[in-house]
């Protein structure tokens, strides 16, 4: 398969003026409504209030505890190196090359923040807490019984119950950390490494997606986005980041299916396979994934690949299938975990609160750069019929959509910085939206971002 070559391509920011006062309000209202979230948070935290929201640093679920770490300098580095250079190298660099410096910086930068809170409590331990999946991997001895009596052990109050974590998501999340078990890669530092470095693939997936789509300028300018995501802090380390990490590949190989069909390449059928095998196995990780068929719609149209659909979806019943016959059906377990939903604190969390500091969550996830590029592709696709969005337009549409289905559910009330990271990395193409004059300034701020509330909390993951 030939990429099709890098052109300058115009952008609505480009044709419209650069709007930064505009693009500073919303920052500002963004601000205030973070602060907002933090004062009636830190109010309903209080004695006596009644109302409990089972989150010390509201609105994210960590503790205030101000502090520096071994990776403080090192993260400053490569926040400092990626805002001097990455913009540039990122413009010239050959594509593959851009995309292995994408990467390995994305992995030193998530690596570098889980190192604000050294190698043990930031890293190697993050894991191992009784809640965890890794409590349970040492009782599974038989796989195959494992799968058939999930289910059977979501709801609390049995004498064999699963932990938090593990009954909250289907049984592919708690396979992946046996597996890694069974190959010798046993203890919170090996399931850690596997969940940074699958989780940082989504500074490759992204853009590979965008460009597939028809915007390879777009998936360049996004490159150093990418790369200084404030959700990194919750990259190291959470299962949150290996599934974001897995989906975001599946969506990259469907994508380039797509294109495969268009061009009438033999790799079409089976990248299409693979891809919809990864989605199948996305909802196997968490039910919340489901969601992740609107991206993958999305991304079908703009592709035009009636037959990507087709082949990908043969790949996605099979997995379901595969689990069905195990003896673990979909339905069963996401039913079951509503019901364990409310069984612990969620049913304590007052919607009330969260639908909207919810909101507040993401705007520190995505950082500014996000919030502006958001407010820039509302505007754009208003003013531009959906048939000729570009691919940083349909993907990021895609992801507000998914974004807000789950706020509305009353299924994420809280802990969104992490849970919602499989969505809010769909959203980084639009800041290929950013004038080029200011692209070094917002990266300047996505940085002071994570930094700060990597250095004013200890996040939980």
């Amino acid at each position: 398969m030939v990429d099709s070559p890098d052109r300058p391509e115009p952008g609505p920011a480009t044709r419209r003026g650069s709007g930064t006062w505009a693009d500073l309000v919303v920052v500002g209202l963004a601000a205030v409504l973070v602060g907002v979230a933090i004062a009636v948070g830190l109010y309903l935290n209080r004695d006596g209030s009644g109302v409990v929201i089972f989150a010390p640093a509201p609105p994210l679920f960590g503790h205030w505890l101000p502090h520096v770490g071994p990776g403080t300098p090192l993260a400053l580095l490569v926040a400092f190196a990626v805002i001097g250079w990455g913009p540039a190298l990122a413009a010239k660099l050959p594509w593959h090359g851009a995309l292995s410096l994408s990467y390995l910086a994305a992995l030193c930068w998530t690596l570098a923040l889980a190192l604000v809170d050294g190698w043990t409590r930031g890293f190697t331990h993050r894991l191992d807490h009784p809640t965890e999946y890794l409590h349970e991997v040492p009782g599974i001895t038989d796989i195959p019984a494992m799968v058939q009596t999930f289910a059977d052990r979501i709801l609390q109050g049995r004498p064999d119950s699963w932990t938090t974590h593990v009954s909250g998501h289907p049984p592919g999340a708690t396979l992946v950390f046996v597996w890694l078990d069974r190959l010798g890669l046993s203890g919170g530092t090996a399931a850690s490494w596997a969940c940074v470095l699958v989780g940082c693939l989504v500074a490759v997936a992204v853009p590979v997606t965008v460009r597939a789509l028809g915007s390879p300028a777009a998936a360049r300018a996004m490159l150093p986005f990418a790369v200084l995501f404030p959700g990194a802090v919750w990259i190291a380390v959470s299962a949150d980041a290996l599934f974001a990490g897995v989906t975001a590949s599946a969506i990259a190989v469907l994508a380039l299916s797509g294109r495969a069909f268009a061009e009438r390449a033999r790799s079409a059928i089976p990248l299409a396979v693979i891809a919809g095998v990864l989605l199948g196995f996305g909802i196997f990780l968490s039910y919340g994934l489901v969601l992740l068929g609107v991206l993958a719609l999305a991304v079908v149209l703009a592709s035009r690949s009636g037959r990507a659909l087709a082949w990908a979806l043969v790949g996605a019943l099979s997995v379901v299938a595969a689990f069905a016959l195990a003896g673990f059906w979909w339905l069963d377990g996401y039913h079951l975990v509503v019901e364990r939903y409310y069984q612990g604190i969620a049913s304590e969390r007052p919607f009330a609160y969260w639908v909207w500091a919810n909101v507040a969550c993401l705007a520190i996830a995505v950082g500014p750069a996000v919030v502006v590029a958001m407010r820039r592709g509302i505007g754009a696709g208003a003013r531009t019929p959906i048939r000729r969005w570009d691919g940083a337009l349909v993907l990021g549409g895609a992801a507000l959509l998914m974004i807000v289905a789950a706020d509305v559910s009353g299924l994420s009330k809280a802990e969104v910085e992490r849970i919602w990271l499989p969505f809010t990395v769909w959203l980084l193409p639009l800041t290929a939206l950013l004038p080029p004059p200011t692209r070094r300034w917002w990266l300047a701020g996505q940085a002071v971002v994570a930094l700060t509330v990597n250095h004013l909390v200890l996040t939980v993951w």
